[in-house]
């Protein structure tokens, strides 16, 4: 770590109780555990970072991180506001995942990201089974947190889950997004029907889809019967181990910035509490691949003005038919969809800087 950088800033070191404690002591982690190996990773930060817990009115808190670049020394009556961009991780993951981004994308505008409801170190409380309440009390949980932080608007993103999330948000509070972009999102596409054909030339089996990596098909295997990352809890002192073999491809897409399991043990550390924003996702989906109310389904109700960017991984197990049809759907708006080559699900850690540029230009069209 650069021994010039500022030391991140803390409202509060109080961790959010979870209200479940009757969890086997021989499970290696614990809520100290995931804040000490966050911190390691967010030591690579060069910029300011304030890092804080945001309470929501319910008394709910969301773990936040706030970017500005250091070094900006304009005074800010002289600086122009420029709109924020606000970044939301997906399924099991935590603000330590953008590492790779937040540096570059808080060069001239604030970043914000923030561990979503149920996940990384926010709170974690109980989620209904029903699907539309479960992905209300996430979107709900975003516009509080919204308005606790005091933006007025923002540039949404939104990777897997919190595409979909994000989506859902932007329909429901259009005017406080500016730009919203979705990267590699989950829950577009329809569930196809046992025995039913698509038309040729009228589907997504036009475009070949890698096959599903080994982690999805083992969540998959337990998802129907459990919580989805059930597997890694019940493996106690094995967990950590059990997430280095699913996850391997986490150790590789960090490893110039960490010579050790760091970033594996982060995800374990992330999934290895109590289940909370798993079982809200468990409730919005049919199987790991497919939501119950798939956004597909909604999507022209964002407004035409509202510009909307998609971005895929070329190597991603998700199919980026689903973009073309949303932007055959929003026809005659300014949507687009972008293929960063060479990436897989991951596109913000596969190829940190061709995301940035494509980012960031999309930021500088705001403003």
């Amino acid at each position: 770590m650069d021994p010039t950088v500022a030391p991140m800033q803390h409202e509060t070191e109080t961790e959010p109780y979870s209200g479940w404690g009757w969890w086997p002591s021989w499970r290696p982690t614990s809520m100290s555990l995931l804040k000490s190996t966050e911190a390691k990773i967010l030591s690579c930060i060069q910029n300011e970072v304030w890092s804080r817990f945001v309470t929501l009115p319910n008394q709910d808190r969301i773990w936040t991180l706030t970017l500005t670049n250091k070094t900006a020394h304009k005074p800010l009556e002289q600086a122009p506001k420029k709109t924020p961009l606000v970044m939301v991780h997906g399924f099991g993951g935590g603000v330590g995942l953008w590492i790779r981004n937040l540096d570059a994308l808080s060069h001239s505008r604030p970043v914000y990201a923030f561990d979503l409801l149920g996940f990384g170190r926010s709170s974690r409380p109980p989620f209904p089974t029903d699907a539309a309440l479960a992905e209300e009390q996430f979107v709900n949980s975003m516009e509080r947190w919204r308005e606790s932080v005091g933006l007025e608007n923002m540039i949404l993103l939104g990777h897997s889950l919190g595409g979909y999330l994000a989506t859902s948000y932007a329909i429901q509070h259009p005017s406080r997004v500016s730009h919203l972009i979705l990267v590699d999102p989950w829950g577009f596409p329809e569930h196809p029907q046992p025995g039913v054909e698509t038309p040729a030339g009228q589907g997504p089996e036009v475009v070949k889809r890698p096959p599903l990596p080994r982690w999805v098909k083992a969540v998959a295997s337990v998802v129907s019967l459990f919580n989805p990352l059930a597997v890694i809890r019940a493996a106690g002192p094995w967990g950590p181990g059990l997430v280095n073999r699913l996850r391997p491809d986490f150790k590789r897409k960090f490893e110039d910035l960490f010579d050790d399991d760091t970033m594996t043990e982060y995800i374990y550390h992330c999934n290895a509490q109590t289940p909370s924003g798993e079982v809200g996702f468990r409730a919005m989906s049919e199987s790991l691949g497919w939501a119950k109310r798939p956004m597909l389904q909604r999507v022209h109700l964002l407004p035409p003005s509202m510009p909307l960017t998609l971005l895929y991984g070329s190597r991603s197990w998700v199919d980026s038919a689903s973009g073309d049809k949303v932007a055959q759907i929003r026809v005659q708006t300014a949507t687009r969809t972008v293929m960063i080559e060479d990436a897989s699900h991951h596109v913000y850690a596969d190829q940190p800087m061709e995301f940035n540029r494509v980012v960031q230009n999309i930021c500088n069209d705001v403003d």
